[in-house]
């Protein structure tokens, strides 16, 4: 059994920092992309960053510059680290990743979701 498992989340003040981790566990064959999305109350979900196995990395505008996504492979685990918070940042952050079992068949699989919250 494949998981995702987000970690890190919390109440921050405009401008505070946070870094979120995301670690997969189970029967992983090979994580291919992982990426973190983030929905807001009365919003869909919407892409924050990808990186991929290799570490390149792609970000959406609004966190351009604020936040850095980056993963450890021997670990299977992705992180986000989050500064210069603004309260339009606060969500509900979920984490992907496009994982091969040790059998069966590659999917997307997703984590549980972690809240940011940016308050003062």
């Amino acid at each position: 059994q494949v998981q995702l498992v987000e970690s890190g989340g919390g109440l921050v003040q405009p401008g505070g920092s946070l870094r979120l981790s995301c670690a997969a566990s189970g029967s992983i064959g090979s994580i291919d992309a992982m990426g973190w999305y983030r929905q807001a109350p009365g919003k869909q979900r919407e892409l924050v960053c990808t990186i991929t196995r290799g570490g390149n990395t792609n970000y959406a505008d609004s966190v351009k510059g604020r936040f850095t996504v980056s993963r450890d492979n021997a670990k299977n685990t992705m992180y986000l680290q989050m500064n210069s918070l603004k309260p339009e940042d606060m969500a509900v952050y979920y984490c992907n990743a496009g994982i091969l079992p040790r059998s069966g068949w590659g999917r997307n699989f997703w984590g549980q979701g972690t809240q940011v919250t940016v308050s003062s």
